[in-house]
């Protein structure tokens, strides 16, 4: 009885996941003139045992898909380009319209910093600007005095004994 389960089982997972047992291809004809070919024996038959698809993948969930990173606001624009004006990189006004100038005044800038000179916004030269990642608000430092232990000790109540 119990190997009827087991057998019953083999069969309904065979089936549900497509692990169909392939078939044999017939037995090609010779032609004349052509040699047989000779095949290792332990290699695989060309003949697919899965009835899936080549090329067809399921697709990702929303949370795994890649995103492309968004351009700049033009408020963000003019935030960089007065950087770059108050170092003397932008000779006219920040208008947070990106320019051949603005793309000028940042390759001179990646230049002088030794960073890969492109012209192009990448978050190295935004660091160097001083227009890094934004954050909720300042980072702040606990003063030393703080992290100095207290002068006296505290004690622990006596625990009772068992």
């Amino acid at each position: 009885m119990r190997l009827g389960h087991v057998l019953l089982f083999l069969t309904a997972f065979t089936l549900a996941f497509g692990a169909v047992p392939a078939k044999k291809a017939a037995p090609a004809k010779k032609s004349a003139g052509t040699a047989p070919r000779k095949t290792a024996p332990n290699a695989k038959s060309a003949t697919r045992t899965s009835t899936a698809r080549r090329g067809t993948r399921a697709a990702a969930p929303e949370s795994y898909r890649a995103t492309h990173q968004q351009s700049p606001s033009l408020d963000r624009y003019r935030e960089i380009q007065q950087a770059l004006a108050d170092r003397g990189y932008l000779k006219s006004e920040p208008t947070g319209v990106w320019g051949p100038e603005s793309v000028d005044a940042l390759k001179q800038f990646q230049q002088e910093k030794n960073l890969q000179v492109t012209g192009k916004l990448n978050s190295l030269s935004l660091i160097g600007l001083g227009l890094g990642p934004k954050t909720a608000g300042p980072l702040v430092m606990p003063s030393p005095a703080s992290l100095t232990p207290a002068a006296e000790p505290v004690s622990l109540p006596p625990q009772p004994q068992p």
